[in-house]
């Protein structure tokens, strides 16, 4: 048993973000903003709110502006926000690079979502860690981050963070898991099915956004990699039903509280900034009315 805790993870931001063409040319789709701040900003601040101090983000070459993001913020910046009299954005911005230490590695490998986790193994080690995506999240309270970390503290096991499918059309976006209830919203996973459509589907418990993974799932990567055929995209789900298979429990983990965003495609991203719009303090109120005045 590995009782290390958690104080890594990984972070996929190494997509194209085609979906979202001309704008995402030159701009990272992790960078397009939710009001004032960036997508990766809500998950990076959820991580180290959950206590996670390191924080490796697998890149491409197109995404040196998620890096400079987290580094320290210009003098000309700084100067020009404190002669203004700025002190609460100074304090902001400053803030950004010290909520964790950043690795950045450039992504090499098959397309697929098991590929950042294998560039990083590295940098993981022996270590239990979060694999978490740079455009899906949920928000919820306590954060999706802290439920998993203490389930895991607890169970000592890689966990699911998942939500409940409510629209058919779900089932064929994403993962499905299955297998023995422990308690509620706690499952034994024994199944995983990737898009099984509803008449398929094990459940309607779906894998979205995040995992915990100990560092027992690397063989697994390695061997599906291996077997790997040309042209095919590499999954996570195959390793991990293969670790399952080989006698290892991992749990599912349904969080509560919870409301599932996802940012990846034109639609829910404007759903999503509309929702963190009318959270905004500082516009939320003529916001409303605006919406209100347009419908």
């Amino acid at each position: 048993m590995n009782n290390k805790p958690i104080k890594k993870a990984v972070i996929a931001a190494a997509g194209f973000g085609t979906r979202f063409l001309p704008q995402t040319k030159a701009m990272p789709k992790e960078m397009l903003p939710l009001v004032d701040k960036p997508i990766i900003q809500y998950i990076v601040e959820e991580l180290a709110e959950a206590g996670i101090e390191d924080i490796i983000i697998v890149t491409g070459y197109h995404k040196r502006s998620i890096e400079d993001h987290f580094d320290y913020m210009s003098a000309d910046l700084r100067i020009n926000l404190k002669e203004s009299g700025k002190t609460k954005l100074l304090n902001q911005t400053k803030g950004i690079s010290d909520l964790a230490n950043f690795i950045y590695i450039r992504q090499k490998g098959p397309y697929g979502n098991a590929t950042p986790v294998l560039n990083a193994e590295h940098l993981v080690g022996d270590e239990p860690f979060i694999y978490a995506f740079a455009d899906d999240f949920i928000v919820a309270n306590p954060s999706r981050f802290k439920q998993m970390v203490d389930m895991y503290e607890r169970e000592q096991k890689s966990i699911f963070s998942c939500i409940r499918i409510k629209e058919d059309a779900d089932f064929d976006k994403y993962g499905v898991v299955a297998g023995e209830e422990l308690e509620p919203g706690l499952i034994n996973v024994e199944t995983i099915v990737e898009k099984p459509g509803k008449a398929d589907a094990p459940s309607d418990l779906a894998s979205v956004a995040a995992y915990v993974l100990t560092p027992e799932l690397f063989p697994y990567l390695h061997n599906t990699l291996e077997e790997l055929p040309d042209g095919k995209e590499f999954y996570i789900q195959t390793a991990m039903q293969k670790m399952i298979d080989a006698g290892n429990e991992m749990l599912a983990l349904e969080i509560k509280n919870g409301r599932y965003y996802d940012t990846g495609n034109k639609l829910d991203y404007v759903k999503t900034v509309v929702d963190f719009a009318l959270q905004h303090d500082d516009i939320k109120d003529d916001f409303a009315r605006y919406l209100k005045k347009i419908s």
